[in-house]
């Protein structure tokens, strides 16, 4: 198998990039793409209390282990399979759990730090960055914790004061500079993201 295309997505938490990932492999069916989430890849927190666990900054880039990522899509461009961690955010703690992932011409990377570290945006043949504005991405992780990750309000709110937003000005806002497209609005930018796929499908990956 040759090379698949890697295609890395970022933005802040809550921009919607979940939104533009789905509307882009929609897009190409029946193609097959994989996807890898940098979520995937935190750290497994176990060994430390409950306590302690709630005291980390998961948004730093510290709190991944972007290592283990980079080898894994060093892996994929050779045509290997991988075995992507199943990361339980309740808990910060790996589960027992992997997903196989392999075997597609497309490989969409996300993550909000994806075009943040060096080793990940080399790998990457097309760097896309979804911008929206910063009270849609808080309220949209404020009901994603609460619903999804059984997060209080109050932990989440004092999570995005103390680190969230921090984090983004540092690390992933300054990001946007490394993108080949930008794109506003998230998923409901339907022009842009035609025109992401039309780019990925000249690459002449996708039979």
């Amino acid at each position: 198998m040759e090379r698949p295309l890697f295609v890395g997505v970022a933005g802040g938490s809550g921009s919607g990039k979940t939104t533009v990932v789905e509307r882009i492999v929609t897009a190409l069916v029946p193609a097959p793409v994989a996807r890898v989430q940098h979520d995937a890849y935190y750290r497994d927190y176990g060994h430390l209390a409950p306590e302690e666990r709630a005291r980390v900054n998961f948004d730093h880039p510290d709190a991944l282990d972007t290592d283990m990522l980079v080898r894994h899509l060093d892996e994929l461009a050779e045509g290997r399979s991988i075995e992507v961690p199943l990361y339980d955010f309740a808990t910060h703690t790996r589960t027992a759990e992997s997903e196989p992932v392999g075997g597609a011409p497309v490989v969409i990377v996300d993550g909000i730090l994806v075009l943040a570290e060096t080793e990940l945006r080399k790998r990457m043949d097309v760097k896309i960055f979804v911008d929206t504005d910063s009270d849609l991405r808080f309220m949209r992780r404020l009901q994603r914790d609460i619903t999804e990750r059984r997060r209080s309000l109050d932990s989440v709110i004092a999570q995005y004061e103390k680190t969230v937003r921090p984090m983004h000005l540092e690390f992933v806002e300054p990001s946007k500079r490394y993108a080949d497209v930008i794109v506003p609005r998230g998923g409901e930018n339907h022009v842009a993201i035609r025109m992401v796929v039309a780019h990925i499908r000249s690459f002449g990956k996708l039979r």
